[in-house]
């Protein structure tokens, strides 16, 4: 693994993720936590692929570090940790695959023979842009159902979700 490969991701992962902050309008003093999910995420990427995982599972590995770590922010942080989860995987989105995919999808449409090579790439392009979606998806989802604050779980049980008493509260 390369130190100056794994410090590069990680100041640019920074950087987009406090970019996407700003752009989602995240308080000032916040930005920083939207700089370290970004960091966070992307340091653990680059060190999943340097072990030989592939793009999707380094992504889910990324995404649940990303996830975890997020979850033991305190509550009084100044933003959702929905935000944080946001900003920090937003720069691994694959948007290299799903450009090679429309490209693709574009190239053989416009060629008037037998679908080439071109419609094979770009549909393992799509594929492979799908399955990190999925894997990011995932990734951020499992933590917060495992952590999930008990008194929230709690309460909904007995007031429901409009507020009112509901039977199982008898």
């Amino acid at each position: 693994m390369n130190l100056f490969n794994l410090l590069q991701n990680a100041c640019c992962g920074g950087l987009a993720a406090a970019g996407f902050g700003v752009l989602f309008n995240v308080k000032f003093r916040t930005l920083p936590f939207c700089a370290i999910s970004g960091v966070v995420a992307l340091m653990v990427r680059t060190i999943a692929l340097a072990f030989g995982c592939g793009m999707e599972a380094s992504s889910f590995v990324a995404a649940l570090a990303l996830g975890i770590s997020l979850q033991l922010l305190p509550p009084s942080i100044g933003a959702s940790r929905n935000v944080f989860h946001v900003v920090g995987c937003i720069p691994m989105i694959p948007g290299a695959f799903a450009a090679k995919a429309i490209l693709g999808l574009f190239a053989s449409i416009a060629s008037t023979s037998l679908p080439d090579d071109s419609l094979i790439t770009a549909i393992r392009s799509a594929l492979r842009a799908v399955f990190i979606l999925g894997a990011l998806g995932t990734g951020l989802a499992i933590p917060t159902l495992i952590f999930r604050n008990r008194t929230d779980v709690q309460q909904l049980s007995t007031h429901g979700v409009d507020g009112h008493e509901t039977l199982l509260s008898a």
